[in-house]
């Protein structure tokens, strides 16, 4: 089995900072690509930051320059610190794996259970 337990979530006023923080466990023999991803309500969950192994990063638009993805691969964490947090950055805040299971040949996806951020004054 394979857990990825999400933390760091909650309420915060507009201009404030979260950090979200994530660790993956269990049988995992290699990880490629870390992330987090968001939903709002009535809305598809959509891409908010990924790593992969080698350091890389994508940021969506509407982050970029507000928010930071790191990970450290020998805890398998990776973490998000959120800056100038807005209201409509208000949404369930899901980590991501893709990583390849011991004794499995495949890589596939995992997900966290979620974690709330609202930002409202």
């Amino acid at each position: 089995q394979v857990q990825l337990v999400e933390s760091g979530g909650g309420l915060v006023q507009p201009g404030g900072s979260l950090r979200l923080s994530c660790v993956a466990s269990g049988s995992i023999f290699s990880m490629n690509a870390m992330g987090w991803y968001r939903q709002a309500p009535g809305k598809q969950r959509e891409l908010v930051a990924r790593i992969i192994g080698g350091g890389s990063t994508n940021y969506a638009d509407s982050v970029k320059g507000r928010f930071t993805i790191s990970r450290n691969n020998a805890k398998r964490t990776v973490d998000l610190q959120m800056n100038s947090l807005k209201p409509e950055d208000t949404a369930v805040y899901y980590c991501n794996a893709y990583l390849q299971r011991l004794g499995n040949m495949r890589f596939e996806d995992y997900w966290g259970q979620g974690t709330q951020v609202t930002v409202s004054s």
